[in-house]
């Protein structure tokens, strides 16, 4: 089915200290992600880059955060662009790091119940980012995404989050890399997580397949969060927390087939690609191949699977 992919540039280079991100939503422009998308029958807008307003009020955090105000200027501008987004849009937020999720998560939970929709969030990462900042020993906020979203303490300053994601409506697929602070609050959580261990010893597709039911089930808005390093440094190289042993081509075009199957995303987010370490646009082509995947490119027409 023709969607209304709405771009939105959100070059947030503030959530950690190595700098490049924000060369990311150019960099897939220019890898053609307008014209993949139009080539499939999607009408496409694509309003730019967001240019965030400078916060005056105290971010009171502790002072091993990198980068506070700015990174809640961007979590703020990029809430706000949700807001003229309509109903049959698709946002495809195009980062920056993914302290641009701060923004885009809470941001479609308000979309979404405002049309009755509860929000769930499939997570593409090798890294959990479910710190809070006094839980954070880097101070980078690109790595607690998932802690503010689902309402947890000590984003001083930072706008209270409603309604919070319940962590039960979130699937974290690819997790190598979690710290001790993290895998306590995991564990205690009702997050569905499964690292590379799950997915080689069961595939991806299972895991996945269970989660989009949940949705389906539910009637939810599915956010499709996709951080670069969720894939193999070897196929995707150009993001700064690489982490070996991570999703083939293969699997990561799976996803996002079985995610165009199910119909239910509804937003997508598009972080850590840092054209700096990339090789001749290597990791942008990439990504947009993976999105083209999302939205109905395929070898041959299937069957719809149904969902629910």
């Amino acid at each position: 089915m023709p969607r209304n992919c709405v771009l939105i540039g959100a070059p947030v280079d503030s959530g950690k200290r190595r700098q490049g991100c924000l060369m990311g939503p150019d960099a897939l422009r220019i890898a053609g992600l307008h014209d993949a998308l139009t080539g499939l029958g999607h009408h496409v807008t694509d309003l730019g880059n967001l240019s965030p307003r400078p916060v005056a009020e105290p971010c009171d955090m502790p002072a091993h955060i990198h980068a506070p105000h700015q990174t809640k200027s961007w979590a703020q501008a990029i809430a706000n662009a949700i807001e003229s987004i309509s109903a049959d849009d698709l946002p495809i937020f195009l980062g920056g790091d993914h302290s641009l999720s701060l923004g885009s998560v809470p941001g479609m939970a308000r979309h979404a119940a405002a049309q009755g929709k509860p929000q769930f969030v499939l997570w593409l990462d090798a890294h959990s980012d479910f710190h809070t900042p006094s839980s954070s020993t880097s101070g980078n906020l690109h790595g607690t995404p998932l802690a503010y979203a689902t309402g947890k303490k000590g984003f001083s300053g930072f706008p209270r989050v409603q309604p919070p994601v319940p962590e039960d409506h979130i699937c974290i697929l690819g997790l190598r890399s979690v710290d001790a602070a993290e895998r306590d609050m995991l564990q205690a959580s009702g997050i569905r997580r499964h690292d590379m261990r799950d997915i080689d010893e069961t595939g991806i597709a299972r895991p996945l397949a269970a989660f989009l039911d949940t949705v389906a089930q539910a009637n939810g808005a599915l956010h499709v969060s996709f951080d670069v390093d969720f894939l193999d440094p070897g196929f995707a190289p150009a993001v700064g927390t690489t982490v070996p042993g991570g999703a083939t081509i293969r699997e990561a075009h799976l996803v996002m087939e079985m995610i165009c199957d199910s119909g239910l995303m509804s937003s997508l987010d598009l972080v850590e690609l840092n054209p700096f370490l990339d090789e001749r646009g290597r990791t942008a082509q990439v990504m947009v191949d993976l999105v083209a995947s999302a939205l109905g490119r395929r070898v041959f027409d299937r069957q719809t699977q149904a969902f629910g």
